[in-house]
C-alpha cells in the first residue's frame, strides 16, 4: 500500500482531566502491583476514562500467563504481573484487538518517580497546623474575654501543650530549609520565617511561665498554617510528575529478539551489541539503530521525526530505535544500541534542555533575596534600640523585636505568586488547560513567538479518506474488502470511511498482504490490488493516496488528508491578533506543511525538520532574545518542548511530550491556547499588584511595630490580614 500516514500516537483522544491530572482508583492498585514486582509495564496513550480501566485489565487478564493487570489512569500505564516466559508482544496484540495502542516501558527507569511524598508531607503538616490553630484560637477567645488569672494561666498552658508540638512538627519544612541556607552563608526566605516561629513560641512560653497577661501561641500556629498553605500551593503548581528524560529512556524497547546460531534469543537491550542481527516483527518498535539486511516493510517514523508519510524499508535501509515496523518482518544488523541509540541521544538532549530551564527563578524568589536580609536588620535594630532606650528591659525589647519579625514575615510575599497561579490555573482548567509548572504562567506572559508542530498538534494525526464519493460503489466495495485485511492506518481509514458511507465490503478471496506494497486478492476471478502506485501500475499523485487496480481501466486513487484539530484556526488567529509571531516547524513533507501554513495564515514555516534541528531552532530563537512558546505532541517534539521558554502539549500526546510540557491541553479544541496568553498577562499584573500590596502593608505596619505600638499578637493579625488581602486580589482572576 502507499504508506503515507503514521500510526496515530493517540488511537483515542483523551479529553478527560483524569488522564493527566487527578488520581483514580487504579493508582493505588497499580502502585501495589509495582511494589510486588510487576514484570511488565505498558504505556497506554489512548486510555482516557474510567471505562478504559476495565476494558484494558480484562484484555490483559485473558492473555495466557498473566496473573494480574492494573491500570494507572493518571500515568496512562498498565502494570502486569505475569509468568517469566510472557513477553510484551502478546499483551500489545491483545490491547490492539480491543482498540488500544500500547508501548512497552522499562519499569526500572520509572520506579523512583511514582509518588509525591513531599506533597503528601506538606498536606499532612498543613492539616495538623489547621486543627491546632482552631483549638488554640478557641482558648485565646476565652482569655481575651476576660478570664481570671488562674483560668488565664491554665488556658495558656493548654495552648502551649497544643501549639509547641505543632510548631515543631509543622515548621519542619521551614526549619530544614533555613538551616540549609545558613550552612552555606545565605539568608533565604525561610530564615525569617523560622525565627518568627521560634520567637513567637519562645516569648509565649516565657510569658506563660511568668503568668504574663499575653501569650502568642495562636500567632505562632496561625503563622505556621498560613505559611504551609502558601508552600503547599506553590508545591502543587510546581510539581511535575517525573522527568521527561526518564520517560524517553523508558520508551526504549527493553528487550530485543536476537538471531544467534540460527535461533531466536530474547535478550535485554543492555546485552545487544553492534553487529548483532535483530528480528523486528510487524507492529513492533525498533529496539536499536541499524541497517535492514532481510525483509520488506514500511516504517513509521512519526515518533522520531514527525513525518506523516511512512517510508519503504528493504535491504540496505537505515532504521532507528523507536521507529514502528508496520507491515512485514525485518532482520536488522545493529549499528547502535542502548545509550548509543538515537532515542537515547534524544533523551540526553531533553535532559540538557530541562536543566537549562531550571535556572529560571520566580519573581518571589528574586524578591526574597533582597527582602530576607532587610527583615533581620530591622528586627535586630529594633531589639538593640529598645534595649538601649529602656535601660536593658530584655522582655520589652524581645517583644518588639518579635513583633517586627512577625509583621515583616514574608507570608504575603510567599502567597503572592502561588495564590495567583492557583486562581489562574483554575480559570484555565475550566477552559481545558492544565498548568503543571509553578512559573509557567509567569513565563507565558513573556512570550513573543509561538512555534507549532503539525502532525498530531494542529492536526488530529489520523488520516481520513477525502474522495470516496468520486468512485463507483463497486470499486469502493472492493477497496473496503482489501483494506480490511491490513492494519495499516490508510487501510483502516478507508474501512472506516466506507463503513460511515454505508458501503459493505465485496466478497474478495485469497487475500494476502505484501509487506511494503499493499494487499491483493481475487474478485470475480480477477486479481485486484490496493496499495502503492507503482505496484498498481499508476502514476503517483502529489497527495497522500492509496491505489486500487481491478483490471478494468486505469487504477483509481483514494486520497487522504489529516483532519485539522478543532480550534486550530481560531488559536492561530487569536495569537496573531495579540501581536505574536507564529511559526510552523514539522518533520512532514514540504507539500503538506506548505498547505497547512497557507490554510492557517502562518507566514514562516519549515518542513522536514528533524528533532535535534527543531530543538536547535527553538534554542537559536531564545539566544536571539525571543521568548518561545512551543506547542507539540510527539516524541520528536520533546527536546524542543523542554528547550522552549514555555511549552504546551495536548492530552492525547505521547507521555514523554506531556511530561516535558509546562501546560497540557485537556480537550481537542486548541482555541484555549489564545486565552492562555491573555490570562497569563492578567496573572502577571495580579502578581505585581500583590507585591505592591505586600510592600504597602510593610510601609504602614513596620513603623508601628518599630515604635512599640504593635504586640506580637497584633503583628500576627496584621500579617494574616495581608495574606488574606493578597489571596482575595488573586481571586479577582476568576
Amino acid at each position: 500500500m502507499t504508506l503515507s500516514a503514521p500510526i496515530p500516537e493517540h488511537a483515542q483522544l483523551a479529553a478527560c482531566p483524569a488522564c493527566v491530572a487527578a488520581p483514580d482508583a487504579g493508582d493505588i492498585a497499580a502502585r501495589a502491583a509495582g511494589a510486588q514486582g510487576a514484570g511488565l509495564m505498558l504505556s497506554l496513550p489512548g486510555a482516557h476514562c474510567a471505562a478504559c480501566i476495565a476494558t484494558v485489565e480484562q484484555a490483559l487478564a485473558a492473555v495466557p500467563g498473566v496473573r494480574s493487570a492494573r491500570v494507572n489512569l493518571t500515568l496512562r500505564r498498565a502494570s502486569v504481573d505475569a509468568a517469566p516466559e510472557v513477553t510484551a508482544a502478546p499483551l500489545i496484540t491483545a490491547l490492539q484487538a480491543v482498540g488500544y495502542e500500547a508501548h512497552e516501558l522499562d519499569p526500572g527507569l520509572l520506579s523512583a518517580t511514582e509518588t509525591d511524598r513531599q506533597g503528601r508531607d506538606l498536606l499532612m503538616r498543613l492539616g495538623v497546623a489547621g486543627f491546632s490553630m482552631m483549638n488554640v484560637m478557641l482558648l485565646s477567645v476565652a482569655v481575651w474575654s476576660g478570664a481570671g488569672e488562674a483560668t488565664r494561666d491554665l488556658f495558656h498552658w493548654i495552648s502551649a501543650a497544643i501549639a509547641l508540638p505543632t510548631v515543631v512538627f509543622a515548621g519542619q519544612p521551614f526549619f530544614r530549609s533555613a538551616w540549609a541556607s545558613l550552612r552555606v552563608g545565605r539568608l533565604g526566605m525561610d530564615v525569617p520565617i523560622s525565627l518568627a516561629l521560634i520567637l513567637a513560641s519562645g516569648i509565649s512560653l516565657f510569658e506563660t511561665w511568668n503568668s504574663g497577661h499575653h501569650a502568642y501561641f495562636d500567632a505562632a500556629v496561625m503563622l505556621a498554617f498560613f505559611l504551609l498553605a502558601g508552600r503547599y500551593l506553590d508545591h502543587r503548581t510546581r510539581a511535575v510528575a517525573r522527568s521527561a528524560a526518564s520517560v524517553l529512556a523508558a520508551l526504549e524497547v527493553p528487550r530485543a529478539t536476537v538471531l544467534r546460531d540460527g535461533a531466536e534469543v530474547v535478550l535485554p537491550l543492555a546485552e545487544v551489541v553492534a553487529g548483532d542481527l535483530v528480528r523486528v516483527r510487524p507492529g513492533g518498535r525498533m529496539p536499536v539503530d541499524g541497517v535492514v539486511v532481510e525483509g520488506q516493510s514500511e516504517v513509521d517514523r512519526s515518533l522520531l521525526t514527525g513525518e506523516s508519510l511512512p517510508i519503504f524499508a528493504g535491504p540496505g535501509a537505515v532504521v532507528s530505535a523507536g521507529e514502528g515496523n508496520l507491515t512485514g518482518p525485518l532482520v536488522v544488523r545493529v549499528t547502535a544500541a542502548g545509550r548509543e541509540s538515537s532515542l537515547h541521544r534524544m533523551a540526553d538532549l531533553v535532559a540538557v534542555a530541562e536543566s537549562a530551564r531550571t535556572r529560571y527563578t520566580s519573581l518571589a524568589e528574586r524578591a526574597a533575596r533582597l527582602y530576607s536580609p532587610l527583615v533581620h536588620i530591622l528586627s535586630f535594630s529594633a531589639f538593640g534600640f529598645w534595649m538601649w532606650r529602656t535601660g536593658g528591659d530584655l522582655r520589652y525589647a524581645v517583644n518588639i523585636s518579635a513583633a517586627v519579625l512577625i509583621i515583616t514575615c514574608p507570608c504575603a510575599l510567599g502567597l503572592a505568586v502561588p495564590a495567583v497561579v492557583t486562581a489562574a490555573s483554575g480559570r484555565l482548567f475550566r477552559k481545558g488547560l492544565l498548568i503543571k509548572h509553578g512559573t509557567a504562567l509567569e513565563r507565558l506572559a513573556e512570550v513573543d513567538t509561538v512555534v507549532f508542530d503539525k502532525t498530531g498538534t494542529l492536526t488530529m494525526g489520523a488520516p481520513e479518506v477525502t474522495n470516496l464519493g468520486d468512485h463507483p460503489r463497486a470499486a469502493v466495495e472492493v477497496a473496503a474488502a482489501l483494506a480490511a485485511a491490513s492494519s495499516h492506518p490508510l487501510a483502516q481509514a478507508l474501512v472506516a470511511g466506507a463503513r460511515a458511507a454505508g458501503v459493505h465490503p465485496a466478497r474478495v478471496e485469497a487475500l494476502r498482504e505484501v509487506p511494503g506494497y499493499g494487499v491483493e486478492g481475487v474478485w470475480k476471478g480477477r486479481r485486484v490490488r490496493l496499495g502503492r502506485a507503482e505496484w498498481c501500475g499508476a502514476d503517483p499523485r502529489a497527495v497522500t493516496a492509496s491505489y486500487l487496480c481491478t483490471g478494468e481501466g486505469a487504477a483509481r486513487a483514494f486520497t487522504f488528508a489529516d483532519s485539522l484539530r478543532p480550534g486550530a484556526e481560531a488559536a492561530v488567529a487569536s495569537l496573531r491578533g495579540q501581536g505574536l509571531h507564529v511559526v510552523l516547524l514539522s518533520g512532514d513533507a514540504q507539500g503538506a506543511v506548505a498547505d497547512m501554513a497557507a490554510r492557517l495564515g502562518i507566514a514562516e514555516w519549515k518542513a522536514g525538520v528533524l528533532p535535534a534541528e527543531k530543538a536547535a531552532d527553538v534554542q537559536a530563537r531564545t539566544q536571539a532574545g525571543r521568548r518561545v512558546l512551543m506547542v507539540g505532541d510527539g516524541l520528536n517534539d520533546t527536546a524542543a518542548l523542554a528547550a522552549a521558554h514555555v511549552s504546551v502539549s495536548p492530552a492525547s500526546a505521547l507521555d514523554a511530550a506531556r511530561v516535558a510540557s509546562d501546560i497540557v491541553l485537556l480537550g481537542q479544541d486548541m482555541a484555549p491556547i489564545g486565552d492562555a496568553l491573555r490570562i497569563s498577562r492578567q496573572a502577571s499584573r495580579r502578581i505585581v499588584e500583590n507585591f505592591g500590596i505586600s510592600a504597602a502593608y510593610n510601609v504602614i505596619a513596620v513603623p508601628l511595630a518599630l515604635v512599640g505600638m504593635a504586640t506580637p499578637l497584633a503583628a500576627a493579625a496584621a500579617m494574616s490580614l495581608s495574606s488574606i488581602t493578597v489571596s482575595l486580589n488573586a481571586l479577582r482572576l476568576k
